[in-house]
C-alpha cells in the first residue's frame, strides 16, 4: 500500500467490505436458511463494495489526497519562487512520501536560512560598530588639533602648520576609508564593470615592486620574483583592478613582514589559470585569526595596523576584486615563520 494511489486505496476498501459481508451471509444463510439465500449472499456484498468504493474514492480524492498533493505542489512552487500551481495533478507517484521528504528538505532550508540572517545581522552590528570606531578615530584627533589652534594665543606659524597637517593627514584617511568602502559596496552590488585586457602579471608586479620601493627600503625588506618565475605569465582580467590587489598583498607584506627579511612573489601555470602568490617571512597570522583576514576592519595587530595608516579594509578589497573575476583567493600562515597569500587568474589563451 505504499505507493497506493486513492482508487487503489477505495479498490482495496471496498474489496475488504464486501468479503465481511460475505462472509457474515454465509454464517446468516447456515443459520437462518432465509428464502433467497443467494439475494443476500451476492447482490449484498456487491452493493455494499460499490458504495464502499465511491465513498472512499471520493473522500480521499477530493478531501485529503487532492489537499495534500496541492500542498506538495506548492511547497516546490516557493522553492522556485513561481506562481501558486492548481489542482491539476499526476496522480501516479506516492506523493504523501514525497511530501513528507519535502516538507522535511523545506524545514532544513528554512532553519539554515534563519541561520544565515542571525549571523548577517550579527554581521551588520559588528561592521557599523568598526565603522564608528574607525572613524571617531581620526574625527577626534582632527577635533583635537582644531580646539588646540583656536585656544593657542601665540603666533607660532611653525606649531599651528603641524596641527594644521596632522588634521589633514586625518581627513585623508577618513577619505581614503570612506572611498574603500564606496569601492566595496560597488564590488559587492556589480556596479563596477570589469575591463578585461591581456597583460603579463609578473610584469605588472615588478611595476608595483617599485612603486613600493620606498616602504621596502625603510624596513630593509628586499622585493623579488621566485626562481624559475622570472618570465612573462600572461592572464585575463583587468588591469587595474590587479594591480591594487598586488598593491594591498604587498603592502600587507611590508608592513608585516620582518625587517631585513624578503618578500617573494611566485606564479605558476595551473590549466586554464595562472596562480598568483605574495610571501612574506614576518609574523604570521594565527590559525583562529586566518577565517577572518578578509573581513573588513578585521586586524591582526590592530595597534600596529593603525600606526601605520591602515583602513582594515585592504584584504576585504582584495577578495571581492578576486571573487568579481569569478576567482578564488586563499591564504596559508605560520605565526612567527610568515604568511602567503594566493589568488587565481584566467590564463590569457
Amino acid at each position: 500500500m505504499k505507493n497506493a494511489s486513492p482508487r487503489w486505496v477505495a479498490i482495496t476498501a471496498a474489496l475488504t467490505v464486501s468479503a465481511v459481508l460475505f462472509l457474515l451471509e454465509c454464517v446468516t444463510i447456515f443459520v437462518q436458511r432465509p428464502a433467497f439465500p443467494l439475494l443476500g449472499l451476492i447482490l449484498i456484498p456487491i452493493l455494499a463494495g460499490g458504495l464502499s468504493f465511491l465513498v472512499f474514492y471520493f473522500l480521499l480524492e477530493k478531501f485529503i489526497y487532492r489537499k495534500i498533493k496541492l500542498i506538495y505542489k506548492n511547497i516546490h512552487a516557493l522553492k522556485s519562487t513561481k506562481i501558486v500551481v492548481d489542482e491539476k495533478m499526476d496522480m501516479s507517484k506516492d506523493v504523501i512520501s514525497e511530501v513528507g521528504q519535502e516538507v522535511m528538505q523545506w524545514a532544513k532550508e528554512r532553519n539554515r536560512e534563519i541561520d544565515q540572517l542571525v549571523k548577517q545581522a550579527d554581521f551588520r552590528k559588528e561592521f557599523l560598530g568598526n565603522v564608528s570606531h574607525e572613524l571617531k578615530t581620526p574625527i577626534m584627533s582632527i577635533q583635537g588639533y582644531l580646539e588646540i589652534l583656536l585656544d593657542n594665543d601665540t603666533k607660532d606659524v611653525y606649531s599651528n602648520k603641524m596641527y594644521l597637517e596632522k588634521a589633514l593627514r586625518n581627513v585623508d584617511r577618513m577619505i581614503l576609508m570612506i572611498d574603500d568602502l564606496v569601492n566595496i559596496s560597488k564590488l559587492e552590488s556589480g556596479e563596477i564593470e570589469l575591463q578585461y585586457t591581456r597583460f603579463d602579471i609578473c610584469a605588472l608586479t615588478k611595476e608595483v615592486y617599485e612603486s613600493l620601493e620606498i616602504q621596502a627600503d625603510q624596513r630593509q625588506i628586499l622585493l623579488d620574483i621566485k626562481e624559475d618565475c622570472d618570465h612573462p605569465f600572461m592572464v585575463y582580467a583587468d588591469l587595474k583592478r590587479i594591480r591594487e590587489v598586488l598593491v594591498n598583498l604587498i603592502s600587507n607584506a611590508i608592513k608585516y613582514g620582518r625587517e631585513t627579511g624578503s618578500v617573494h612573489a611566485g606564479f605558476y601555470r595551473m590549466g586554464d589559470q595562472v596562480l598568483i602568490e605574495i610571501a612574506d617571512n614576518g609574523i604570521g597570522i594565527d590559525k583562529e585569526d586566518l577565517n577572518r583576514v578578509f573581513e573588513r576592519f578585521y586586524r591582526i595587530d590592530k595597534s600596529r595596523s593603525r600606526d601605520m595608516g591602515g583602513t582594515g579594509l585592504g584584504l576585504s578589497i582584495v577578495k571581492h576584486i578576486v571573487e568579481a573575476h569569478g576567482q578564488t583567493v586563499h591564504v596559508r600562515s605560520t605565526p612567527g615563520v610568515g604568511s602567503t597569500f594566493g589568488f587565481t587568474l584566467s590564463a590569457a589563451r
